[in-house]
């Protein structure tokens, strides 16, 4: 690393430098070159690790002046400022003693003549090899299972480092026991924790360190540490069996494991004594452990003493013989299955037939102390029977005898919950029991004589069987078990099986167009379903049904005796029985009813109506020609006042009177205004006032003419007067 001032204030060195420069040469004149500049590295651009190294900076400089002028010689490692001088001299040099693997790099120097500087190339100096590690240890005596701290260190070298420290056991060095690796960052050692194992005796560390220099690895010999020599916690453990010699059976055995533990050890380790797999003792506060047991046959074979800590086991083993006093005892049976009240007999013996002391039991209950029991069974008697021999202090047990009495199947019933009825396609639940019998019991399943499904049961409990029926059956179940009886058959168990609606239609007879007063037959059937049935008939849109019937029968029918339009429209119906509740009752198609009139009414009412029209046509006749004939009696005038004695209203029907009666035919009353027209329509216009007046008119005698009426009509005159 290089210093901080270097760093920091380069730049400012070089300002400072140049300043000084120029102040030294103020008020000069002479006149200055750099020619060139090179720097030589001895010994060599390649050093081992140690060896001093010299960087010499040569200048030729030319001047005016009889002396060399003075200057800044600047020395850079990596472009990093690391030494600097002035000079008045072409060569300047820096020593580095002992160079090291932080000591290669790239270096150059710069000089620096008044406001002129000139630079070498880059000179690369590599060092070869890393200084030897130094190793220490925290111990020099360790106990087996204890650890060992080494410390390796490069104190003339820099960080990182990675440092490799291996063990070794001192009688075979080259077998590596051990091997740890670390590279220390910031520091230029590493510790390191070593366990001291079982097999260690004398042993010995190496470490070497490795530095990374540019592109290469450069690394160190490797170094050796003292000798660590190594304790024992405790020895291998020791067997020792008595009695010595042969052993017998009935004799009292004992196998003790020891162990010697040194005064190093920091705590007891566990001794276990093994047979086989099996721990048959074990101590944990002592140097021994000890097995004691009445020596039997079955006690042969390999035994192991493990001594255990944390990180510590040592193990040894030993065989124990045991010597047979007498073969095991057996135990046979006249049969192993019998039906209930027959005769069981046992019989033991022992091969070679020493005197012995024979009892005979089931389970841990004693049946007979001789050497043969006898006994008619029941079915409690089912169990596990042995029998036990002895000689001396050594009893043997037999070989189990397993004895199953079969009690007599009880008789057999067939049931199911009939407090729901069974729907079509739902799941049925059939109970096949019987209340006594040997388990296991076989139960087998039939329907309508066919089998069904088989299930055994280890107890008395009723065996269970599903079925989904679609139509009404009869179930049966065969029962058996391990009695020689044959097989048990219950009673037959007949199934009602409740179907629901299927295929609800409704239709009407004869046909869907009826006449008026005609009846009206709809028909509501399904294609199946169970009774009774309840049918319900509906008009679209009501909610309550107009008909119901329930009834044994797969069709019900509604009958209308006198159709009318009020029966007209959409009809449906529904059916339900016990499978299918009303809520959820299918609903048929929607049939449209339509009522038509009967012929001859139609006749009629055409009758009737053309009978209106001729009467209505002849009152209207008779009443225009009566008008018409009224009118002509009535005079009317058109050319004088009104009489003053007249009323407006009655002269408007008097004048409209007499002018109809006095028009010619084909008269128009446009042609009649425009014969009424002043003569001086050119000149100025007058205003036309016509004042009609309603006038009572009377019959005229035969004697009177028109001309006497003439005036009966008062028009305004065109002059108004």
């Amino acid at each position: 690393m290089q210093p901080e001032w270097v760093h920091g204030s380069m730049m400012w060195l070089r300002v400072l430098l140049t300043l000084l420069l120029c102040s030294s040469l103020e008020g000069q004149e002479n006149s200055f070159t750099i020619n060139s500049i090179h720097m030589e590295i001895l010994p060599s651009h390649m050093v081992n690790n140690g060896e001093n190294l010299t960087l010499t900076c040569i200048v030729d400089i030319s001047t005016t002046s009889h002396a060399m002028p003075q200057h800044w010689v600047l020395f850079y490692k990596d472009d990093v400022l690391f030494h600097n001088v002035s000079s008045m001299k072409s060569t300047e040099s820096h020593f580095i003693p002992q160079a090291r693997v932080y000591n290669a790099g790239l270096y150059k120097c710069t000089v620096i003549l008044n406001n002129k500087e000139k630079t070498t190339m880059e000179y690369e100096v590599l060092v070869r090899g890393v200084s030897s590690p130094i190793v220490t240890l925290n111990k020099k005596e360790a106990i087996e299972g204890g650890n060992v701290m080494v410390t390796c260190s490069v104190p003339e070298e820099k960080a990182p480092v990675h440092f490799t420290v291996e063990k070794f056991e001192l009688s075979n060095v080259k077998a590596v026991r051990q091997k740890k690796e670390k590279t220390s960052q910031n520091q230029n050692f590493v510790m390191l924790e070593f366990t001291v194992e079982e097999q260690d005796r004398v042993i010995v560390f190496y470490c070497q360190a490795a530095i990374i220099s540019g592109k290469n690895v450069e690394t160190s010999t490797r170094a050796r540490s003292e000798l660590v020599t190594v304790r024992e916690s405790f020895s291998n453990p020791k067997f020792h069996v008595s009695p010595k010699g042969m052993i017998t059976e009935g004799d009292q055995l004992h196998i003790q494991c020891t162990i010697q533990v040194t005064h190093m050890t920091p705590a007891f380790p566990e001794i276990i004594i093994q047979k086989d797999k099996l721990i048959v003792a074990h101590q944990s506060h002592s140097v021994e452990a000890t097995y004691s047991v009445m020596a039997m046959v079955e006690h042969n074979g390999n035994y192991t003493c493990k001594v255990e800590t944390s990180r510590i086991s040592k193990v040894s083993s030993i065989v124990v013989n045991i010597t047979e006093l007498f073969s095991k005892p057996k135990l046979e049976s006249s049969a192993t299955l019998l039906d209930q009240g027959e005769s069981l007999d046992l019989w033991c013996s022992v091969p070679g037939a020493p005197p012995a002391n024979f009892t005979i039991q089931k389970e841990d209950m004693i049946l007979s102390q001789a050497q043969n029991f006898t006994k008619k069974v029941s079915a409690w008697d089912s169990g596990t029977y042995t029998c036990v021999a002895g000689i001396g202090k050594v009893v043997k047990k037999s070989n189990a005898v397993q004895i199953t009495v079969c009690e007599m199947l009880s008789t057999p019933r067939i049931f199911y919950d009939t407090r729901s009825e069974v729907i079509k396609g739902h799941t049925v639940k059939i109970h096949c029991q019987t209340t006594n019998g040997t388990p296991p019991i076989s139960y087998r399943l039939l329907k309508a004589n066919k089998d069904l499904e088989s299930r055994d049961m280890d107890s008395n409990e009723p065996a269970v069987f599903k079925d989904n029926p679609k139509e009404d059956t009869e179930y049966q179940c065969i029962v058996d078990n391990c009695h020689s009886h044959a097989e048990m058959i219950t009673e037959l168990l007949p199934l009602k099986v409740i179907a629901p609606v299927e295929e609800i239609k409704l239709s009407i007879l004869l046909n869907e167009m009826v006449e008026s007063g005609k009846e009206i037959v709809l028909l509501c059937s399904v294609k199946k379903a169970s009774y009774p049935i309840t049918y319900k008939f509906y008009r679209e849109k009501e909610v309550r049904p107009f008909h119901q019937v329930s009834l044994n029968d797969t069709q019900a029918i509604w009958l209308n005796p006198q159709a009318s339009k009020e029966h007209e429209g959409q009809y449906y119906c529904t059916a339900s029985n016990r499978a299918n509740p009303p809520k959820n009752a299918p609903q048929s198609n929607m049939l449209t009813v339509r009522v038509f009139l009967a012929p001859w009414k139609k006749a009629l009412i055409a009758l009737v109506v053309i009978g209106v029209i001729i009467a209505i046509l002849v009152l209207g006749a008779r009443c225009y020609f009566l008008k018409k004939a009224k009118a002509k009696q009535m005079p009317v005038e058109t050319s004088r006042p009104a009489i003053p004695l007249l009323t407006s209203s009655n002269e408007k029907v008097l004048s409209d009177a007499s002018t109809e009666a006095n028009r010619p035919y084909g008269y128009s009353e446009d042609i009649g205004n425009h014969a009424m027209k002043p003569m001086n329509e050119n000149k100025e216009p007058l205003t036309l006032d016509v004042e009609y007046t309603e006038v009572e008119v009377t019959s005229l005698e035969p004697h009177e003419d028109f001309m006497g009426n003439r005036y009966s009509r008062t028009e305004g005159s065109l002059d108004g007067t």
